[in-house]
């Protein structure tokens, strides 16, 4: 094919070379293209329909001289690139066949409409042996960008702020922003078991005929780095320079993990322990709601050889932090011996210390982490903790923070909010008090609390109250509740839902 220049200088051979080098060498390239006046139903199930075609979607979208087209170019190209499913997407101002002799992808995909019509693609195709597909896809897939904003984005109108709980403790909203704006300061090291979280979204088909099992069919696989990870990434997210200290398997999972982090600008430092696979937790989901969870992990203590490999590296990060935050789901990472040796660092360099340990298919022991500035335990993991389950919610946050020797205590409750248990000055001994929570329709409660967690610890140290900090990290919790997916929140989320 020669070169074809169109107006705008626009050269097809170097988007062909652009899309060959996107899609790599081993990608089944697929090319739809059309008019895509208002994007509707309709081209939402095509695409997604020619995405699942092959591995790398190109889609080409005809240029005003094309009859047919009603809204300006431009503002159809910009609607096409805002779907998920393409990859690739250009103002098409030459022939379809044309484009189709130069690009050869493997697959096109035409609307069913045109099935019993003459295609002038069709010889171009054959000739290089291609397939040229019909369909007008399915019905599920028409909301699966839908679905993906469910994952990304958050919903700041349910969340509701009290303002109350400001008065009683003598600060406002400018006040919690400026803490929110000294995080760029802060180096903080999280320490914790990783865990890798996939989300499953599936179309529910009905029940089995042979048996009462409910049938789905998965449509889309989304990956996020949770855990002790997230905690790390929320951390960077809100403007800290943060190292990242876990173990992992020897695995795919792991690599995932491992770019991840980087792409998040985390140092992420995994040890890799070849006794068992990177923690993975999966979510089959159908219209909203978790039908089932499958874990896949181990939980035996790290060996003595990889404890001391972890002291090596993070020693030298701890004389110059901020902030180490202790981020336990009791997988192994965190063994009492190589705990008592960063406590004892921590202590001598002066750095503040916060730890949660989170204890729900599996036993822990949040009392574990003695001196802690801060621990952040639900209800269920402080009864366990003091072996207690008759006394008030107040009497139990005392005696946890007396047996942890801890600083603060959050207790938190999920729909019932949080229980700010701390000491003021010694004439008041100690003083409790309750925020709700602040999120009226959460779409996810899995990464509560490692939000409240980082938000809260990171404005303990920058200087903010207990009273500021728990607010705080009351809001960064409702910001990561109306999302699904545990994605890391931004100091800018936070600014803006504070000015609401």
């Amino acid at each position: 094919m020669q070169n074809k220049l169109v107006p705008g200088s626009v050269n097809f051979d170097q988007i062909v070379n652009d899309i060959r080098q996107a899609a790599g060498d081993l990608s089944r390239i697929v090319f739809v293209w059309g008019n895509f006046n208002v994007i509707h139903p309709g081209h939402l199930r095509l695409l997604n329909f020619a995405a699942e075609c092959g591995d790398f979607l190109v889609v080409g979208v005809t240029d005003d001289s094309r009859p047919g087209t009603m809204v300006p170019e431009q503002f159809r190209l910009e609607g096409v690139q805002a779907i998920s499913a393409v990859d690739y997407a250009f103002l098409l101002h030459i022939p379809p066949e044309d484009f189709i002799a130069a690009l050869q992808p493997d697959i096109v995909v035409k609307g069913k409409e045109h099935e019993q019509h003459f295609n002038p693609e069709q010889p171009v195709i054959e000739g290089y042996g291609g397939k040229l597909l019909f369909s007008s896809g399915e019905v599920r897939f028409s909301s699966m960008d839908l679905l993906q904003r469910e994952l990304r984005e958050t919903n700041l109108s349910t969340i509701s702020k009290p303002s109350d709980f400001p008065e009683r403790h003598g600060f406002d909203m400018a006040k919690l922003a400026m803490y929110v704006r000294k995080f760029s300061a802060l180096k903080v090291v999280v320490i914790g078991d990783l865990i890798i979280d996939e989300y499953i979204t599936c179309d529910p088909l009905g029940m089995s005929q042979e048996d009462p099992t409910i049938v789905v069919t998965p449509i889309k696989r989304d990956l996020f780095v949770g855990g002790a990870g997230i905690v790390a990434a929320h951390a960077r997210g809100l403007g800290a320079n943060v190292d990242f200290f876990g173990i992992a398997g020897n695995d795919e999972v792991a690599a995932f993990a491992r770019d991840t982090l980087e792409s998040y600008g985390v140092a992420g430092n995994l040890v890799i322990d070849d006794s068992r696979p990177t923690t993975l937790k999966q979510r089959f989901r159908a219209r909203g709601k978790t039908l089932l969870r499958v874990s896949h992990l181990r939980q035996h203590d790290i060996s003595h050889e990889l404890i001391k490999d972890m002291l090596e590296r993070l020693l030298p990060l701890i004389e110059d932090a901020d902030l180490l935050v202790f981020s336990d789901f009791n997988y192994g990472c965190l063994p009492q011996a190589l705990v008592d040796e960063l406590i004892g660092h921590c202590v001598h360099s002066g750095v503040i210390m916060v730890a949660d340990s989170q204890s729900s298919s599996q036993i822990g022991d949040i009392s574990r982490f003695q001196g802690m500035h801060l621990i952040t335990p639900t209800e269920h993991e402080a009864r366990l903790a003091v072996r207690d389950s008759g006394s008030g919610l107040a009497v139990l946050a005392d005696t946890l923070l007396g047996k942890a020797k801890a600083g603060n205590v959050f207790v938190t409750m999920g729909a019932e909010g949080l229980l700010v248990h701390a000491p003021t000055n010694p004439s008041n001994g100690l003083t409790t008090d309750q925020l709700p929570a602040f999120n009226s329709a959460p779409k996810d409660v899995s990464g509560a609390g490692d939000s409240l967690l980082i938000c809260a610890s990171m404005a303990l140290a920058v200087g903010a109250t207990v009273w500021e900090s728990a607010y705080l990290g009351s809001v960064a919790s409702a910001c990561q509740v109306g999302r699904v997916g545990n994605t890391p929140l931004s100091a800018n989320e936070i600014i803006q839902e504070l000015s609401l």
